[in-house]
């Protein structure tokens, strides 16, 4: 368990992944030097993960499926091997009829249907049922606004592959990488960021920080689905949200410190004038959670 201090460092660094030392010591009253290093075991333990995550427009993974996966035999197993699909960017261990729930990504609705007869097939999966995103509402870990017209060149595909290794990668070590000056390379890195094309952030383990209860959820609306998806958003224990085709109009996922609090976070979507049904699965085990894409290496 963190202590509130690390607690902070973690939740800043999910807000923005490249914050300086001086920003984050700021933020907790701590010295420079102290703050470096307590971030520095942070991700040496594992805690947290820095990673730059590319827009889907941009990687051309713009079909997102939300899938809920019945097992016929040990749902661990199966989710295991849901997990390895290379479609699939998150895959849980839930309770409820349908104890596998994985996300995919894909090109386009042609790619994202084949994707899912893969993982149809896969040895342990009797069923699956498919919620296909047409929008993402609210996402902790990604970029959800839409992008313009964006022109990469080489310099800055390389750029985006190596903050997706590290998202906390030193201007020097990339400036060495692509060829540039350090001035250059932190002026191509801020406009890539801030135009939405790469959103740096940090992944934390749940259990470490605190936030040890998930669950994902599916809504049914009775009025203005756009409404009711803008004020479940705005709730504090929403991370994700997405708009689509199924049996639910909304899906999402919560987290909380504890069970009661995640009972108050599902309670609070309940309560909504909107939802007209609410069924949640708590999710007992995260198997899978990695939004790195293949990019070119142009250089």
């Amino acid at each position: 368990m963190l202590d509130a201090v690390d607690s902070v460092l973690v939740r800043e660094l999910q807000r923005d992944g490249r914050a300086t030392f001086q920003a984050l010591a700021d933020r907790v009253g701590l010295s420079r030097t102290a703050v470096r290093a307590r971030v520095q075991s942070l991700l040496e333990h594992g805690v947290v993960r820095v990673v730059g995550i590319v827009h889907a427009q941009v990687i051309g993974a713009s079909a997102v499926g939300h899938l809920a996966v019945t097992s016929a035999g040990p749902a661990r197993e199966t989710a295991r091997e849901v997990a390895a699909h290379p479609a699939v960017c998150f895959a849980g261990l839930t309770t409820g009829p349908r104890p596998v729930l994985a996300e995919a990504r894909a090109r386009d609705d042609a790619s994202l249907a084949e994707a899912v007869d893969e993982i149809r097939q896969l040895p342990g999966v009797a069923a699956v049922e498919v919620f296909r995103t047409a929008e993402v509402v609210k996402d902790a870990h990604s970029v959800v606004r839409g992008l313009g017209e964006v022109a990469l060149d080489d310099i800055d595909w390389r750029l985006l592959q190596e903050l997706q290794r590290d998202g906390r990668a030193p201007y020097t070590r990339l400036a060495g990488i692509i060829g540039l000056s350090q001035a250059a390379t932190r002026a191509r890195v801020v406009r890539l960021m801030r135009s939405g094309v790469i959103q740096v952030t940090g992944l934390a383990d749940p259990a470490s920080l605190g936030s040890q209860e998930l669950a994902a959820f599916g809504v049914v609306v009775g009025g203005s689905v756009r409404k009711a998806a803008k004020e479940i958003a705005a709730l504090e224990g929403v991370r994700y949200l997405s708009a689509g085709f199924g049996r639910f109009d909304l899906v999402g996922r919560a987290e909380a410190g504890s069970a009661a609090g995640l009972g108050d976070v599902l309670d609070a979507v309940r309560s909504l004038t909107q939802v007209r049904e609410l069924d949640s699965w708590q999710v007992l085990e995260v198997v899978k959670e990695s939004y790195a894409a293949d990019l070119p290496d142009r250089l």
